[in-house]
């Protein structure tokens, strides 16, 4: 079979929803089956989703899994299914039944790729290279694999092989294809961050022109608490060109029609063969499948999307992320605190976008330093938005307060304290929406202010889901400006941009008060948390050593708060949370 045609679906699971996970795979087989694929792949651990984290610790939840594997199994008729799912015991390529062997310890598992055809398991691929850097642990639930299996598929030969696999330049690829595969289909579960699909194709073209041999890249797609999936499922032939290119960010089946004879004609033109170590060919397990004969059909032309640039694919993401983190944790509506500063603004638009005008409910909450243009421009936005905004004076509330706390602080001068009874207020208010209501807080802080601990820990920091918690300020503005491009008319009114940031807890208060101004904080941050330059690099780039000394001491001082506030999305290299774990207790500066 010279001509292969392959199906990638892009599909958005759902962690732990194993019978949810299973349907949407069995329909999506229809819809290979209906275009006449050979073959059909589905992302990395489809059917558990990923990560499954340690649901993997649950010995029902693993048993649950190699049930919902036989489902999918039963449905492979006519074509080769490749699906991500947990191996469990002592998984080989050669031993289609040992899918299901019993586990000899709970950790005795395997982050494998099922080969189904004919309604059965007919092999499996574990995942040999473990990634346990940033957002991964894989190492912490799996075991490396060893077999490389190739199935040769009515005359082509086809290696599978999973994700951090195919980042190795002497990884799987390069022995599977050494061994005759003139097609690599990988499977993936690749987390989003800006500039990362770019990256990733690059590195693609990299490994299928040193290895004359076709790679399918599948991707999932979805949000999954603070990761999210672009998708961008790639097909690279053997010249290293990207010749089909899936969706960004949404569900979608790529189908191609790939042409080994033309890998066997690069080869050919090469002329001498890449050998294989003889440790590495006892490795090698070939699996032969026959599939039916089919009547000839046209040539399918796979769609290439174009490519997203950084200010689009971070505004995607951070839609996606919103929209599934909702949808698969049961809320159906959000609650926004309005300032009618930038941050709450662009929240609140990326909530609309998500979610829709009927299920974000906005909260202003004026106190007694809120000035006149904030009102006016958290009612603009409302009109332009078509949300309901509530409007809560905090005045009394904290005057009571005050009165309260008077003879205790009687020798005290006011200062961040009574800055911070405001915040708070307003985070006992949303939360109050939240229980009454069952409607998800979405906080609005930034990630300029979550690493200098410009924030109320308890106060504005309060709430269930941090939509920009890693989008630096000045891209907040660059994303609000983006936005406004998009539609008949702009979303975020025009002095909301332009007006100097400000908290607006005292009088005449702006963040330059406290903090260098965005355009410097932004790069230091950047060097300090995402990059872990120290503070003499820093200052060799050209910033002040007295700036980068104070930033750094607060980004290290804000640890505490860090821990204790929401989870959010994750758009750059590095995000807090699973990226970047400090101590809390640490002497080292």
């Amino acid at each position: 079979m010279s001509t292969l045609r392959i199906a990638m679906v892009q599909m958005n699971p759902t962690v732990g929803d194993l019978s949810g996970n299973v349907r949407r795979i069995v329909a999506w087989i229809r819809e290979a089956q209906r275009a006449q694929a050979h073959v059909v792949a589905f992302p990395e651990l489809a059917i558990t989703g990923y990560p499954p984290e340690d649901l993997l610790f649950k010995p029902r939840f693993i048993e649950d899994t190699q049930r919902a594997l036989k489902a999918v199994a039963a449905e492979a008729r006519g074509l080769v299914v490749v699906v991500g799912y947990v191996g469990q015991g002592a998984t080989t390529a050669s031993s289609p039944d040992a899918a299901s062997l019993p586990s000899s310890g709970r950790h005795d598992l395997y982050n494998a790729a099922a080969l189904l055809s004919d309604r059965r398991i007919v092999a499996s691929y574990c995942k040999r290279h473990l990634p346990n850097y940033g957002v991964f642990d894989e190492s912490r639930y799996f075991h490396p694999g060893s077999r490389l299996p190739l199935l040769v598929l009515n005359g082509t030969t086809i290696g599978v092989n999973i994700c951090e696999d195919i980042w190795f330049p002497e990884g799987p690829t390069r022995a599977q294809a050494a061994a005759g595969a003139e097609v690599i289909v990988n499977i993936n579960a690749s987390p989003f961050h800006v500039g990362k699909s770019r990256t990733r194709e690059q590195m693609l073209a990299t490994r299928a022109r040193d290895n004359h041999v076709i790679v399918t890249y599948t991707n999932t797609v979805g949000g999954q608490d603070e990761l999210v999936f672009d998708g961008c499922s790639v097909i690279v032939d053997q010249t290293g060109e990207i010749v089909a290119r899936g969706k960004a960010f949404e569900e979608d089946l790529i189908v191609a029609d790939l042409d080994g004879a033309a890998v066997a004609r690069a080869r050919l033109a090469q002329g001498r063969k890449k050998s294989l170590p003889p440790r590495v060919a006892a490795l090698i397990d070939r699996i032969d499948v026959r599939l039916p004969a089919r009547q000839s059909r046209s040539i399918v032309v796979p769609a290439l999307e174009p490519p997203l640039d950084r200010l689009d694919e971070a505004y995607r993401a951070l839609v996606l992320g919103v929209q599934d983190y909702v949808r698969k944790n049961g809320f159906k509506r959000v609650v926004i605190g309005l300032s009618g500063g930038v941050d709450s603004a662009l929240t609140a638009v990326i909530a609309v976008d998500a979610l829709g005008p009927d299920n974000v409910l906005g909260v202003f909450m004026p106190s007694p330093y809120t000035s006149r243009a904030s009102r006016e421009d958290v009612a603009d936005m409302a009109r332009r938005l078509r949300i309901q905004v509530d409007t809560l004076s905090i005045t009394a509330t904290f005057n009571s307060y005050l009165r309260a706390l008077a003879r205790s602080f009687k020798s005290h001068r006011p200062d961040t304290t009574e800055e911070n009874l405001q915040a708070r207020i307003r985070g006992n208010l949303l939360m109050a929406y939240s229980n009454k209501f069952g409607h998800l807080v979405l906080t609005t802080g930034n990630k300029s202010e979550m690493s200098v601990g410009y924030a109320t820990l308890y106060g504005d920091m309060a709430g269930g889901f941090a939509v920009i918690k890693d989008v630096p300020k000045t891209m907040v503005y660059e994303l609000s400006h983006l936005r406004n491009l998009v539609g008949p008319a702009p979303v975020i009114p025009k002095r909301i941009l332009e007006r100097a940031p400000t908290a607006e807890l005292r009088p005449d208060q702006k963040d330059e008060d406290s903090l260098p101004p965005y355009s410097i904080l932004d790069p230091i941050l950047k060097s300090y948390v995402e990059e872990d330059r120290a503070l003499e690099d820093i200052v060799a780039m050209g910033f002040e050593r007295e700036t980068v000394a104070r930033v750094i001491a607060m980004v290290d001082q804000s640890e505490y708060k860090r821990r204790q506030a929401p989870l959010g999305i994750k758009i750059t290299y590095r995000a807090f949370g699973k990226d970047r774990r400090m101590p809390i207790t640490n002497g080292y500066r």
